[in-house]
């Protein structure tokens, strides 16, 4: 039997997923139940390059990337379920709805992204989700996504 994956690192998450710097919106997931949810963590630190635009003088993280960060923990999630078989897979955004923004994200914050598998056909797999600080909610969005071979 092999061992179970219950959680990534940045080493392990850049193996699973393309996304890079400034891009890659994730730095660890922890809590993987394959097939069912995982639990993504971003550092918000003021280092980030959006806080120079969004905003200057108060700065949050734009609610698209905390979106965005929610899709890669699935994907990291997508990747362990699949296993081998979605070794080299690109996992396109499909549809979002329903998103919300409750609350700003600033610097400093521990951010915790909460995603569940609602359903899956074929490549197509829909997700939702929502994101904590503190274990206040600040957003949550339902989306799906097309799991793709590359095309080179």
């Amino acid at each position: 039997m092999s061992e179970q994956i219950t959680e990534l690192d940045i080493d392990a998450i850049q193996k699973r997923i393309p996304h890079r710097p400034p891009m890659l919106l994730i730095d660890r997931v922890e809590e993987i139940v394959p097939d069912e949810s995982a639990v993504g963590i971003k550092m918000v630190t003021v280092g980030e390059p959006f806080f120079a635009g969004h905003f200057p003088d108060y700065p949050i993280m734009p609610g698209v990337l905390i979106v965005e960060a929610m899709a890669q923990t699935a994907a990291c999630m997508a990747s362990v379920t699949l296993g081998d078989e979605g070794n080299d897979k690109l996992v396109f955004f499909t549809t979002i709805d329903a998103v919300k923004f409750r609350k700003p994200v600033r610097p400093g914050a521990v951010l915790k992204l909460h995603v569940e598998k609602v359903s899956a056909r074929g490549p197509l797999w829909k997700f939702k989700g929502h994101a904590t600080v503190d274990d206040v909610r600040t957003s949550e969005a339902e989306f799906s996504a097309m799991i793709v071979d590359p095309q080179r």
